[in-house]
Formats: structure tokens, sequence, C-alpha cells
């Protein structure tokens, strides 16, 4: 297997992704995560650029690291300056980091342009950055900012730009794609070039306006790179850089280059779900290979087929990647996709069983009701068929009201009525509003009974109007995510009446979160 090497840049690039920040401590932590996957660079921050960034080096260089080599990023001298009196150059090599990139214009249009100077001077600044750094005892990795838009525009002046970096020796030079505009023949064609001029290691460094940075870095590789740039999960600038979570397995399990052990290819998932955590977002769905989605089957011949033989709908083992796959119910939903659902569960379905199940959910869907992102509920309406089973509360009734006075809103209470062991539980409870209410209440209610009802709480609640032209009278759709510190499920409630949707789905939350730990299997 051909080796590559991987340059993790989220913590630089990837946090100038608009609504990204990220605090010393959190870049620390994604570190070690990454030092743990094997990543062999890892860039983060610009060098004296702020406070965060300085202490993030001052820190990581002191410690330990066990695969991966801290770099520090910074730009080429300025302008007619030397690199002794330059204080962003003094400001990497301050760093201490062994490995460190320096972003230099490798076009002629943003030499004259932007930097406002002329051809001599632009290469100058190149090689005296180099070789000062060089001097010092670094690896230095050229970051050819405007390489490929430079190539095609002036095509003389970015291989001088190349010479330059390569006779002040540089270690890698790694083709950027800064605006993210360019083809992925182009990439390729243009990356072939270089690797054969040069003597120096290259590298591939894409960004995505043009959805196009995976397949960009792909090309790269191809042609020659072994240096690939890219965030996790994609983050980065304007619509984000080459995403790793995507190229990562792309190039290890399909085009058979050595990127990371096997071991830790499996731990993917994990490492794409921690970033989005710290960085406060939500693990993008529909994600290639990490996503929630990316194994998820909801066509009833597609479970039937997985059942069968589980690659029949999938282009790879989701193990590999350290996802799983997963056989989705609705309406769409036949009796093979409840069987397969049933069957990962450890619930047995009789073939008659599962049919029943599937017009059970036919029916509901027609009612509002949707189990895709519920599979909390959908576990429930299988364990209620079983024999034996007692759920362990039953609704009697509730109510819900807010009060406003002088106009403004002062009050929401609610009142849940339920039966425990033929014995009637009555409270009341307060909250922010009428749902807020009713889940206090219905805490209340519980907790004396089943004190693990203390660790349960609800992080998502969404409400979808299902039939917009009925206006106030439209039917709803509530889904509550809910978790106790070691699982999330989803469950689901539908009615006209959006406090009613809302009590289906908390007494499903609270009826799953209170099954036997063995038996409960619908959290991801």
């Amino acid at each position: 297997m051909s080796k590559v090497f991987l340059l993790d840049t989220t913590l630089r690039d990837g946090a100038q992704g608009e609504g990204i920040s990220f605090s010393t401590s959190d870049k620390l932590k994604i570190a070690r995560r990454l030092d743990d996957f094997s990543i062999d660079y890892i860039e983060g921050g610009f060098a004296g650029a702020n406070p965060k960034d300085q202490e993030f080096f001052r820190q990581a260089v002191a410690m330990t690291w066990q695969n991966s080599r801290i770099t520090a990023f910074g730009a080429t001298r300025y302008k007619n300056v030397r690199c002794e009196d330059d204080a962003g150059v003094q400001a990497l090599v301050a760093t201490g980091a062994p490995a460190m990139t320096i972003v230099a214009k490798f076009s002629e249009f943003q030499v004259s342009r932007i930097l406002e100077t002329d051809h001599a001077e632009g290469l100058a600044m190149i090689a005296d950055t180099v070789s000062y750094l060089k001097a010092q005892g670094v690896e230095v990795i050229v970051d050819a900012e405007h390489f490929f838009d430079g190539f095609k525009a002036d095509r003389d002046f970015t291989l001088a730009c190349v010479d330059a970096a390569e006779q002040a020796g540089a270690d890698w030079i790694a083709l950027c794609d800064t605006n993210g505009g360019s083809l992925v023949d182009e990439l390729h064609d243009i990356t072939t070039e270089i690797v054969k001029r040069t003597s120096c290691a290259v590298g591939i460094h894409t960004h995505n306006d043009s959805d196009l940075a995976a397949a960009g870095t792909l090309a790269g590789v191809a042609a020659g790179a072994t240096q690939i740039h890219g965030t996790i999960n994609g983050l980065g600038e304007r619509t984000g850089n080459a995403n790793l979570c995507t190229v990562i397995p792309n190039l290890q399990l399909k085009l058979g280059y050595d990127c990371v052990a096997a071991e830790q290819l499996g731990h993917l998932t994990d490492l794409s779900h921690y970033v989005s955590e710290i960085a406060n977002m939500n693990p993008p769905t529909q994600m290639a290979y990490v996503g929630h989605s990316a194994f998820a089957h909801k066509a009833g011949y597609h479970a039937s087929a997985t059942t069968k033989y589980e690659q029949a709908y999938q282009h790879v083992d989701p193990a590999a990647v350290g996802n799983q796959q997963r056989i989705l119910v609705s309406e769409l939903a036949g009796t093979a996709s409840v069987a397969a659902r049933a069957a990962q569960l450890g619930i047995a379905q009789s073939r008659e069983g599962a049919a029943a199940t599937a017009s059970t959910l036919k029916l509901l869907e027609a009612e509002g009701f949707q189990f895709e992102g519920a599979e909390g509920s959908f576990e429930l309406i299988l364990r209620r068929k079983e024999a034996g089973y007692h759920p362990p509360f039953e609704l009697v009734d509730f109510m819900a009201f807010a009060e406003t006075r002088d106009g403004q809103s002062s009050l929401s209470e609610a009142m849940v009525k339920i039966s425990i062991d033929g014995e009637i539980v009555h409270t009341a409870g307060e909250g922010n509003g009428p749902v807020s209410a009713l889940d206090e209440a219905f805490r209340k209610a519980l907790l004396p009974a089943f004190p693990e009802v203390a660790a349960v709480r609800l992080i998502d609640y969404k409400v979808r109007i299902l039939d917009s032209e009925a206006g106030t009278a439209a039917g709803t759709r509530v889904l509550i995510m809910s978790s106790d510190g070691e699982r999330e499920w989803g469950t689901v409630g539908s009615s006209t009446n959006v406090v009613e949707a809302s009590w289906i789905a908390l007494a499903d939350a609270y009826e799953f979160a209170l099954l036997p730990p063995n038996r409960a299997g619908a959290a991801e």
C-alpha cells in the first residue's frame, strides 16, 4: 500500500467556518483525538494571530504526541522586510512547533494586485522565508495559495514560485485550490505536471466551493500528491474544505492507500461526532460514511435484500468506519423491513406478526406519525406486542394551560394523572410553557416509583405542521429526542392539538427510558 500523509487543519482552516469558535481547551481536546486517530500533522492555528492560538501552541508543544506533529501556520515575510524583523515570521518561530506551514502567493495576480509588489520580490518572499525557517531546524510546508488559479492565468510565474520554494529547501509544496473553483480534471492534470517537475514532496489542499473538494483531493493523490490537507466534517470558510471523513475512507477502502490503521479507521464516525459536539453542531445526517443515514435502508425491498446479504445495498461494511446499518420503518416498510429491524432489537417476529406491525405503521403514518427519527416509539410498538410485557405506567389524563396577566405570559401549569401498578398518581407542575409544565408534572409522578427517571433529559423538541393550508387547525407532529447520559432515543406524537402530540411523545420517551437495559435497543 502506498503511504499518504494527513494534515488536519480543522483547528485553523476549519475554525474559519461561519459559526465555528474553538477555545484553547477545545483545540487541545480535538488535537488529542486527532493524535489518537493517527493524523500525521495537526495544524493548530495561526501563529501570533490571537491569544487562544498562542496558548494552544504554548501547551501543545510541551505535550507528548504519539502520532502527530504539531504544525504552526503563518505567512511569508512581508514585502521588503527581513525575516529577522518580520513579526509574523518571528511569531512562527516562537511557537517552537516542529513543523510550520507558510502561506505564500503562487499567483501573479495576487502578487501584483493584492501584495502590490513585483515578481522578483514575490519570489524572494517565498525563498527567504523557507530558507530562514529551515535554518531553525523545522519541517517547512509551503501552502501554495491560489496555485491552480495562478497556474491557469500565468503558468510561468507560478512555476517560478515552485522553483523558488524547492531551491530554498521546502519539505512540502501543498497545491491550493483556494477559491474552490477548479474542476477535477484540471486539478489532476496540473498536479501531475508539478509532481514531475519538482523534487519536493507535493500536497493537495482543496476548498469545496464547487462541491468538488473531496473528488479534487482524490484526483490530486492519483496524480502523485502524498500529503492530504482537509478538515473533519469538511469544516472551513465559505462552503468548507475537503472532508477527511470522506477522503480517508475513499483512499483507504477504495484505492488501497495507507492512511491510518484499520483499527483507527473504525473510530472515524466517533471522531466525526466528537468534533461536531465540540463545535456545537449537529452531526451531518447524510454525510457519506459517518452520517446517521449513511447506511440506513428505508424501502422494503432494500431491507429485504440486506437481510439476505448485508452488502446488497451498501458499498462498504459500516463497521469499517465505526458506523452501523439501520433499517428504517415507515409507510414504505414491508414485512421484511419490520422483521429485519425487530431482529436487530432482539425481538422475535413471525411473518404474520411482522405483517401486522407493518400495517399498523402504515395506519399511524397516515395519521401523521413518522418513525424514521423516532425509533424509540417504534421499538415500543414491538415491545407492547410481546407476551408478558407490562407497561411501567398507564396514562389516565392530563390538563395543561397557559395564563397571561396584563398582556404578558406569566404562568404555564399542567396536571398529570397516571396509574402505576393500579395506584393513581396525580401531580402538578409549572414550566416556561405548557409542554415544559407537562414534563415537570410527569417527572414528579414517576420519580417516587422510578428514580432512574432523574437521569433522563430532553435534548431536542421539534414540531412539524403537517398541512400548512389548514392554518391553526392543522395536524402537528412532535419529535422528542431524549438522553440518559449513555444513550439517546427519539419518540413521536401526532395530533391536531400540539400539546396532546407532545404528551404522546413524552409518554413514549419515559416508557422507553424504563425498559430494562437489556431490552432497550433503539438508542443510537
